[in-house]
């Protein structure tokens, strides 16, 4: 029953949690986003000491459900193991037990303590889980998901019905589309052929959760009289954390899956409370693995625990213009000094410090303004520009579903307040000054006023316009970059501001 109940779990969990990824409509944003936010390393990244001492509390009583029911990268990788099983004739006998990769383990956790330390998010992006799956979802899932949507569309279309409607299915970041798939490949090949083998060796929220469950409540146990040593449970383990033949469970890998449980033929596995168990008949307890090499006792495991978290918190469619038959180019993507962040983030450096890169910003931007980085310094992180559309000054989506708050929550009225860069005129592209036509595209489209039209020849009757700007007005929204028909390059093109005003 325990296992039933907690793949149960773990299926509606990691399905709502894809959707979230998938949904490009926001509607179930505004009633399961939450679950982004129970996240362990968005919970420490957004400084939620609150969350992180509620997971720990959670972990120490019932052990690593986390990892087996709310973190989706560890769900998919057991739907990749189920499947490995299914192939291969069945999940007995499939599993073993192997000792515990310590150096690995201990020097991946020490690894990001350090990046968490120097506030090198790259690192932690690669190895948080959450947006490690957050990445996949975003890159590789939702452009089949929204064609799908684009063809269901079109046959209801046929059927002149338009419950559904299409939307742009495109590659927003090919860095960001490769670091998906290599997670993907990596974490995928290990769960088919070892089931929790990523869990337990790279993952650092595995491990920091291993520590503390070590002395969990909960936990899974032996009873010595029952078992005959038969290594059923040892088989079934995908944690490859039980030796049947010393009757020991590693407490610091297992994923409380209750897989052993329900292979025991002769009821001698169990999950009770560790302190009403007799010690006379519990051979199984924490196996040392930490304790023989290194001593960690209760204490260090707490702090190793905390560290993290205390050292983190102390320190559009394409424009269609009139045209005839001429071409009409594909606008290209100006050279930006300074990147362009949501109006939320407040700065780039605030930008750096919380964000793991999970793109549930970028798959949720309604505007198609958002796309993940390929800079160094910001890889993988959203970023904004206007080729396809500007940020409307209705939308706040990305703030709402922001889990680590490197994009804070803003409302529509103060978002027209806050200047995220400022408009550049590039006199050369306009097309006032190269085919000697008027336009008044970005006087027209701007919403804050910031872009008036003044004499191209001062003092010459009747002479064309070009724009003039009062960036003390412009709010870096992009429309006037998006609306101006110059082509491959804008007339006006906007730049960044590294720290957020108000205008």
């Amino acid at each position: 029953m325990l296992r039933k109940i907690r793949i149960a779990s773990a299926a509606v969990v990691f399905v709502l949690l894809t959707l979230l990824f998938l949904d490009f409509t926001g509607t179930l944003h505004l009633y399961f986003y939450w679950l982004t936010k129970v996240q362990l390393v968005p919970a420490i990244l957004a400084h939620n000491m609150a969350l992180f001492a509620i997971l720990a509390l959670f972990t120490l009583l019932l052990g690593r459900v986390y990892c087996s029911v709310i973190c989706p990268l560890g769900v998919m990788q057991d739907c990749v193991s189920n499947i490995s099983g299914r192939r291969g004739g069945g999940q007995k006998g499939r599993f073993g037990f192997s000792k515990a990769r310590s150096k690995l383990r201990y020097g991946m956790l020490a690894l990001s303590i350090i990046a968490f330390v120097a506030h090198v998010n790259i690192i932690i992006s690669l190895l948080d889980p959450y947006a490690g799956y957050g990445r996949i979802a975003a890159n590789l899932l939702a452009p089949l998901y929204r064609a799908g949507n684009n063809l269901l569309s079109w046959f209801a279309e046929t059927l002149n019905s338009y419950a559904l409607y299409p939307t742009d299915v495109w590659i927003k970041s090919w860095v960001s589309l490769g670091i998906a798939a290599a997670t993907l490949a990596a974490t995928g090949i290990l769960a088919w052929r070892d089931g929790r083998t990523y869990c337990n060796t790279i993952c650092p929220v595995g491990t920091i959760l291993g520590l503390i469950s070590r002395f969990s409540i909960f936990r899974p146990a032996l009873d010595a009289e029952k078992c005959t040593r038969c290594g059923l449970c040892e088989k079934g383990c995908k944690a490859s954390c039980i030796d049947s033949a010393n009757m020991t469970i590693d407490l610091s890998r297992c994923v409380t899956c209750f897989n052993c449980i329900e292979s025991c033929n002769f009821k001698a596995m169990r999950y009770a409370p560790a302190l009403r168990e007799k010690r006379s008949k519990q051979p199984i307890a924490a196996s040392g693995e930490a304790d023989d090499k290194g001593g960690v006792s209760r204490r260090n495991v707490l702090a190793i625990a905390w560290a993290m978290a205390v050292t983190e918190t102390v320190k559009a469619p394409l424009l269609q213009v009139d045209g005839g038959l001429a071409e009409i180019k594909d606008k290209k993507i100006p050279v930006r000094k300074v990147p362009i962040v949501p109006p939320g983030a407040q700065s780039l450096p605030n930008m750096n410090r919380h964000c793991s890169a999970c793109q549930l910003c970028v798959s949720s931007c309604p505007n198609s303004v958002l796309r993940p980085s390929s800079k160094l310094t910001m890889l993988m992180q959203p970023e904004m520009s206007f080729e396809r559309g500007y940020c409307r000054p209705e939308c706040n989506e990305c703030g709402e579903v922001c889990p680590t708050n490197a994009i804070g929550s803003f409302t529509r009225a103060e978002k027209t307040a806050i200047s995220i860069g400022y408009a550049v005129f590039v006199k050369e592209n306009c097309i006032v000054t190269r085919d000697n036509v008027q336009c008044k595209s970005c006087e027209r489209h701007c919403p804050t006023e910031a872009i008036t039209l003044v004499d191209r020849d001062p003092g010459v009757e009747n002479s064309l316009k070009i724009p003039a700007i009062n960036n003390e007005k412009c709010n870096g929204c992009g429309a006037c970059e998006y609306y101006c028909p110059a082509r491959p390059f804008s007339a006006i093109f906007l730049e960044g501001r590294k720290t957020h005003s108000s205008i």
